[in-house]
């Protein structure tokens, strides 16, 4: 009789914590209106300054090919130290620099984001 009784209280100990655990999770759905139900949030009236979406002055037209600062950094992004762009040409960037092997160089593509073409 001792046995049925443990067993029986440990099995409605166990639906009591799954009950417990499934009514937490919906509870959290609960939402609260107070006044008009229909009304959306509030709209915001502020308006971004005139010129917002400009760039700065003085900062020109945005480059259509590769940016040889970029090509520097994604160089030390990939290992080379004291990397520099030694060529530019239509197609490609070139930039040298010293990994662990020694010197090296690697090519970037010479359209926006620098794709790198061989290493």
């Amino acid at each position: 009789m001792m046995q049925f009784l443990a067993k029986a209280g440990l099995a409605v100990m166990l639906t009591a914590g799954t009950l417990a655990g499934t009514v937490a999770p919906a509870a959290a759905q609960l939402n609260i209106i107070i006044g008009d139900q229909d009304r959306g949030p509030p709209q915001d009236y502020r308006r971004p300054p005139p010129g917002y979406d400009r760039p700065p002055p003085g900062y020109g037209r945005p480059s259509r090919g590769c940016n040889p600062q970029l090509a520097e950094n994604l160089a030390r992004d990939y290992g080379f130290r004291r990397a520099r762009v030694v060529d530019i040409t239509p197609r490609r960037v070139i930039v040298q620099g010293w990994t662990r092997r020694g010197q090296d160089e690697m090519s970037f593509g010479n359209v926006r984001g620098c794709p790198a073409l061989r290493r």
